[in-house]
């Protein structure tokens, strides 16, 4: 957005109230750290530098967002948002402006951060404000009763009764100049009910000063709500997913129900495409035109070619699925698979690191491992490659026009060649010959006399 921007982020905070040994700001939220969704809104507004202030889990955290171009900052111990901000003071430039994000505030929107900036027209010091119906818990803008303007923040645990019935509130979120940011962090004082050096206390100096203070109102209440407890967490994680739910229905997808939805990264629709409920997509996930989605299933960094139909209690991870095939129910599909079109897995079939050709069939109750299947192809069911010896993993080969009869097993490496029969209850050890019937079976007999065991 400017290069005079500077971005700093509040990340130091225990969060005693998610009772969990994790960093609060690496708690996710569709898929992602809360951190994550505030360091991915940071660098939509293409600031000079982003400085992260960290605390407690410091070291985990880095290691997680494990990205060098950010500076790190610590404060310890952590008495306040203005002694969190003195600590980035010395790599904020002594020019441009300075944005005050919040690692636990993750679902701030661009447009308002956008208005925010915009507003201080560099010489101002900006507040993002909402008007809440119940606007416990945050500070309070207090206003000249004339000209209205911001004379004063006050803090919930500081105001009396007339200042906790105002509704606007300060959101925590701020730009202010930096030339004024350097004078005033060090006058900081704890002069209040928590002891603590707030950060709002600059507006007092602002005014003192004659510098404008402006307000930008936040586009939405829900954007400026941060995560302290894990149900406050699942309140965002569901106001996520039906922002997403109604953004993905504005452009066509039909969704069964969007209140059973999860989204936990990107997803990516064609045309006429249909979501029953309870589908959960991870990471990046792309549906051509007219796919179905049927109940309960999941997608991990997938795509699914036109009018392929995934039925109810799949699972498919890190795969390419052609079009017209038909998946599930029940149906695993592993990394590293790859399905050409109008292919057909069903249902209680794994399939893991193999490539099945257009017109094939694994339609019942088979383990298909590190296999090339070839066109054409029918795997009877219960067949099995058996594509590991303990140690190491191997390849079967299965060539066009294939039919394998029920309850086999291939015994990898090995290859059945194109035009092979494989009778029903063989293992197969050896290559097959083309076009030919291979079986693998004792003869059948009758022992007369024998008696099932029974207990005694």
């Amino acid at each position: 957005m400017t290069s005079e921007l500077n971005i700093v982020i509040l990340a130091a905070g225990k969060g005693k109230r998610m009772h969990s040994s994790m960093p609060k700001v690496l708690h996710t939220l569709a898929g992602k750290a809360l951190l994550v969704h505030v360091l991915n809104l940071a660098n939509e507004l293409a600031p000079n530098q982003i400085c992260i202030v960290i605390g407690h889990g410091a070291d985990h955290v880095k290691n997680v967002i494990n990205d060098p171009n950010l500076t790190w900052v610590t404060q310890e111990p952590q008495l306040g948002t203005g002694h969190a901000v003195l600590q980035a003071k010395p790599h904020l430039d002594k020019k441009g402006m300075t944005l005050i994000l919040y690692g636990d505030v993750p679902l701030v929107s661009l447009a308002s951060l956008k208005l925010l900036v915009d507003a201080t027209k560099k010489r101002a010091c900006g507040i993002l404000t909402a008007i809440l119906d119940d606007p416990y818990g945050y500070g309070r803008i207090i206003r000249d009763e004339n000209s209205g303007e911001i004379k004063n923040i006050v803090e919930e645990k500081d105001a009396n009764s007339v200042q906790k019935a105002i509704t606007e509130i300060n959101t925590g979120i701020m730009v202010i100049p930096n030339e004024y940011l350097h004078s005033w962090l060090p006058k900081l004082e704890t002069n209040n009910a928590q002891m603590e050096y707030y950060l709002t206390d600059i507006v007092k100096m602002a005014v003192a000063q004659d510098v404008p203070v402006v307000s930008s109102p936040a586009m939405h209440s829900w954007e400026i709500m941060g995560v302290n407890s894990k149900v406050q967490l699942a309140e965002l994680e569901r106001i996520y997913q039906n922002n997403y739910a109604q953004n993905l229905m504005e452009k066509g997808v039909l969704l069964r129900d969007p209140a059973r939805l999860d989204v936990r990264g990107e997803l990516i629709c064609g045309a006429d495409v249909e979501i029953d409920v309870n589908c959960v997509f991870e990471g990046t996930v792309i549906l051509g035109n007219q796919v179905k989605i049927k109940a309960n299933c999941l997608l991990k960094d997938v795509s699914v070619s036109e009018k392929t139909t995934i039925l109810s209690f799949s699972h498919i991870e890190d795969a390419k699925i052609g079009a017209n095939c038909r998946i599930g129910p029940y149906s695993r599909i592993r990394p590293e698979t790859q399905l050409i079109d109008n292919v057909h897995i069903g249902n209680f079939v794994e399939v893991k690191k193999s490539s099945i050709a257009s017109g094939s069939k694994v339609n019942h109750l088979s383990y298909i491992g590190d296999t090339t299947i070839g066109e054409n192809v029918n795997i009877g069911a219960g067949t099995i490659t058996c594509n590991y010896d303990g140690a190491y993993k191997h390849q079967t080969v299965i060539e066009d026009n294939v039919f394998v009869g029920s309850d086999t097993q291939l015994v990898a490496p090995v290859t059945v060649a194109y035009g092979s029969t494989i009778g029903a209850g063989s293992t197969i050890t050896k290559d097959t010959p083309k076009n030919e019937l291979t079986l693998s079976r004792s003869k059948q007999i009758s022992i007369s006399g024998w008696k099932r065991p029974s207990k005694t």
